[in-house]
């Protein structure tokens, strides 16, 4: 307990620092863009007009909402991915920084992990259009989606910070995490119904991979029925991301101490 205290106090005493590296990071990302961060929300919908119409023809879904089920997954798995890929090298690309001063080196990836967060809320402008032009139904269950946005978030920071931590000594994870998301992608329920997975896969996907009780979660708030079936995801995420978030905040704890020696 006394360890999270003074963690919690070294952080509040590093905020700016923090919220300064999360606004450069917004600012740098469309600096020298025309259009700005109207590209946050036009992306997200020209990637979705796009998928639509290539998955509609190759697998004729029968999903209702089709255009929405594939948004909230694109954009739930592109936050997961981006974030935690940008993460990678967190640590080693700010290493002239902390080998001067002394700075938490965490701070630089859960600096990444928010920027993105923030980028993630931007597509909920781009979802909502087209809830309006689809004619979906607005409900006060729509509060609910503050729920898997949350768990997912704190799902990256574990897992950003335990990939930030394990790259600054194997530099391989960086070509491997890519090969293993492109797997995860397609194991993550983004374009297709899940019943029309094999039995043992289906049982796989629905029980242990976290980026699937998100997905699932946001799409049941937003275009499906929420019941006892999303409170059972919403026990499994949050799990899933404190047991995450656990794993990444000891291993990054154990090793930041010999960073120095291999930076």
């Amino acid at each position: 307990m006394k360890r999270i205290i003074s963690s919690l106090k070294t952080f509040l005493k590093y905020r700016e620092l923090f919220f300064t590296l999360v606004l450069r990071d917004i600012k740098l990302r469309y600096r020298k863009s025309f259009l700005g961060y109207i590209w946050s929300v036009l992306n997200p919908l020209l990637i979705m007009v796009v998928m639509t119409i290539v998955f509609s023809q190759l697998f004729r879904p029968n999903i209702q909402y089709f255009p929405i089920y594939l948004l909230i997954g694109q954009k739930l798995f592109s936050f997961a991915t981006v974030s935690t890929s940008r993460s990678l090298t967190s640590v080693i690309d700010n290493a002239s920084m902390f080998k001067k001063i002394f700075i938490p080196k965490y701070i630089f990836t859960l600096a990444v992990v928010t920027s993105e967060l923030i980028n993630l809320l931007f597509m909920l402008a781009a979802l909502f259009i087209v809830i309006l032009v689809l004619g979906v139904p607005i409900t006060a269950r729509y509060f609910f989606i503050l729920i898997p946005i949350i768990q997912i978030y704190v799902f990256c920071v574990g897992l950003s910070l335990f990939l930030a931590q394990a790259t600054v000594f194997f530099k391989d994870i960086v070509y491997i995490w890519n090969i293993f998301c492109t797997a995860w992608m397609y194991l993550s329920v983004i374009f297709y119904p899940v019943d029309i997975l094999p039995e043992n896969v289906y049982y796989l996907v629905t029980n242990y991979n976290p980026l699937y009780f998100y997905i699932t979660m946001f799409r049941n708030f937003i275009i499906g029925t929420p019941g006892m079936g999303s409170m059972i995801l919403a026990v499994k995420g949050a799990v899933a991301a404190v047991i995450m978030l656990i794993i990444g905040l000891v291993s990054f704890s154990i090793s930041k101490r010999k960073f120095i020696l291999y930076i």
